[in-house]
């Protein structure tokens, strides 16, 4: 008979981690502040926590939590339902439950299905809603499910550790939202097919300037690299990657999505050695650029009326004109003021300019630069990009 403990989700709002509330003590050989908010587990140990379950189902256990060890120690996670099959097998779930981050794998339901058999050894494999791997680049080759080598690791230590002597296993994760879920992520562009990757390189989820969200903004990179792409589209989001498509002649694997992460991406690029390079986007997150931003969430820096101000009057703009300018709420209001006043072109040629000299100076890049209004239309002629209608 399945026992179902999701009724201690309550208990547990912020954090799988029986020791991040109440008691307020956390293990000694996690060190880390299990008791904040900004922390959650990832799917690595979702998976490695319902394996271990659904193993201790087979001994006869019903587990509402389990302990598993992780690159950064001991995690007490609770495990939502487990149940024996029969003698050789046993099912089990664990739910990642929310932490102050907008993941799109909160809430989600990860599941294990654990076989026992007489050849020792373990056998991971993907089920429904795991994804599989169809392009190079990434941490695992073509053809290979969507379990990342950490959380490989981690089961088959935790398991390893568990099983009955002379005994090996079959595991089974499967994660049923897990199709649903994968077309809100990066999954598609990255090559990942019919699901969602099991990710994490310590077991312990951080919110998304954490080292982790960089990592995955990076694997666009990679995978472009390693199918042998020299020039590259840099872009802020859905819609600059749209443009890009309509504008330039390139293969969809060519554009990269930056999110606000801009000056990380372009110091991997650097890192990478990569020559060519456009960076393309829409105007009020390109002008940040420009002005030394190159982290561009809104919340942490905006400098768009100043930067734009700035470069208007560089190019001969009157008091009046700056005020206008200063004053103005979008950046879409700033261009119809220097619309009106014959501007828009040597404005932005300037900033142009200034984005190249701000990545040459901080990243040793010059890349090609175009900005955008939102309908498409490119603002600085002075690029050097070969269009589509050229």
């Amino acid at each position: 008979m399945e026992e179902d403990h999701s009724r201690q989700k309550d208990q547990i709002s912020q954090s799988n981690s029986k020791n991040s509330r109440g008691n307020k003590s956390t293990p000694s050989s996690v060190s880390f502040p299990v008791e904040s908010e900004d922390y959650g587990i990832t799917t690595g140990s979702a998976a490695t926590a319902a394996a271990l379950a659904a193993l201790l189902s087979i001994k006869g256990k019903v587990p509402s939590s389990v302990t598993i060890e992780t690159p950064l120690g001991s995690l007490d996670i609770f495990v939502k339902s487990s149940r024996k099959i029969d003698d050789h097998s046993g099912v089990a779930s664990v739910v990642k439950f929310p932490y102050h981050d907008p993941d799109v794998t909160i809430n989600l339901e990860v599941q294990a299905e654990v076989t026992l058999h007489d050849k020792p050894g373990l056998l991971i494999q993907g089920g429904e809603g795991v994804g599989k791997i169809t392009k190079p680049g990434l941490q695992l080759p073509i053809g290979e499910v969507a379990i990342n080598p950490v959380p490989r690791k981690m089961i088959l230590s935790n398991l390893g550790k568990a099983l009955p002597k002379g005994k090996g296993a079959r595991v089974l994760i499967s994660i049923p939202q897990g199709r649903d879920i994968a077309k809100r992520t990066m999954n598609p562009r990255l090559g990942i097919v019919d699901g969602i990757s099991i990710l994490g390189t310590t077991g312990v989820a951080r919110s998304m300037n954490s080292d982790s969200f960089q990592k995955s903004k990076k694997c666009q990179l990679d995978v472009a690299l390693a199918e042998g792409y020299q020039e590259l589209v840099f872009v802020p989001g859905n819609i600059g990657e749209k443009l890009a498509q309509e504008l330039l002649d390139v293969e969809d694997d060519q554009i990269i999505q930056m999110g606000n992460l801009v000056g990380f991406m372009l110091k991997e690029a650097s890192k990478c050695g990569l020559t060519r390079l456009i960076l393309m986007g829409h105007a009020g997150k390109m002008v940040k650029i420009a002005g030394g931003i190159f982290q561009t969430e809104h919340r942490l820096a905006d400098g768009r009326r100043e930067v734009i101000t700035t470069h208007t009057g560089l190019m001969g703009g009157n008091k009046q004109v700056l005020e206008e300018v200063y004053h103005s709420n979008t950046t879409e209001d700033m261009l119809e003021i220097l619309e009106r006043e014959e501007m828009v072109e040597k404005v932005f040629n300037s900033i142009a300019r200034a984005i190249q000299e701000r990545c040459q100076e901080k990243f040793n890049l010059m890349p090609e630069v175009i900005i955008l209004k939102m309908d498409g239309t490119i603002l600085n002629p002075n690029h050097n990009v070969r269009l589509k209608s050229s």
